[in-house]
C-alpha cells in the first residue's frame, strides 16, 4: 500500500526488452532503495512494481514489467533519461500524510488544460470510460503516484480538476506536465465499492 506522497524523482538508466515484459533499470541517485530488498514494492509512476535486482556496484534497481501493465500505463512511453516518481510502500505505523492508494492503476486519463497561476498549476483532466462516476468534490484521485484532492467535477465532460502546489512541482514530473500528456490514474477502492453497490441495489 502506498500514501501517494511521492519521495522524489530517480531517471530511467536502461530498458531491456524480455520476453512478454520490459525490465526497467532505475537511478539511485537520491538513495530511496538502500534498503531495498528483492521482492519489495515500490510505486513508479503511480504503477505498483516488484524488485527484481539490485545491482549494487552500479547503485541501480531492476524492475520488471508485463505487456499487460505497459498497455495499460504510461510506462510503455518511457524512455531511457526519463525521470520518474518514486513511493516506497507505506509501513506499518508510519505516519500517512497523503491517502490509501495501491498502485492498481484503472488507466490513463488526459490533460485537457493547464494553468499556472503564480508558482502553482491548475489542470483539468478528462477521466475516461466513464469512471467520472467515481469522482467527487474534494475527494481524492491518484495521478502520476500523487494523492491528489479533486476541486472540480464535470459530469458532462468526464473531467476533474486538481491544484498543485510548488512542492508537489519540485519533488515530482508534474512540473513538465504539458496539455495532451497522458497520466496514470487510480480510483479510490472504496468509493467504487460504495458507488457498485448502490449502483447494484437501484437495478433491483
Amino acid at each position: 500500500m502506498y500514501t501517494g506522497i511521492v519521495q522524489g524523482l530517480e531517471t530511467i538508466q536502461e530498458m531491456r526488452q524480455g520476453n512478454g515484459f520490459i525490465t526497467l533499470i532505475i537511478s539511485n541517485e537520491k538513495h530511496f532503495f538502500d534498503d531495498v530488498f528483492i521482492g519489495a514494492s515500490v510505486a513508479v509512476n503511480g504503477v505498483c512494481l516488484t524488485v527484481t535486482t539490485i545491482d549494487q556496484t552500479h547503485n541501480l534497481i531492476h524492475f520488471d514489467v508485463s505487456d499487460v501493465t505497459l498497455e495499460l500505463t504510461t510506462l510503455k512511453t518511457l524512455k531511457v533519461g526519463d525521470e520518474v516518481n518514486i513511493e516506497r510502500s507505506a509501513k506499518v505505523g508510519a505516519e500517512n500524510g497523503g491517502h490509501n492508494l495501491y498502485g492498481h492503476i484503472e488507466g490513463t486519463a488526459l490533460i485537457k488544460s493547464l494553468e499556472r497561476r503564480g508558482e502553482t498549476y491548475h489542470i483539468d483532466i478528462e477521466i475516461p470510460d466513464d469512471n467520472i462516476k467515481y469522482f467527487f468534490l474534494k475527494g481524492f484521485i491518484g495521478l502520476n503516484g500523487c494523492s491528489l484532492t479533486v476541486n472540480r467535477v464535470d459530469r458532462d465532460t468526464h473531467q476533474i480538476s486538481i491544484d498543485l502546489i510548488p512542492e508537489t512541482l519540485r519533488l515530482t514530473t508534474w512540473k513538465n506536465a504539458q496539455v495532451g500528456d497522458a497520466v496514470n490514474y487510480e480510483i479510490d477502492q472504496t468509493t467504487r465499492t460504495l458507488v457498485d453497490t448502490l449502483e447494484n441495489i437501484n437495478r433491483r
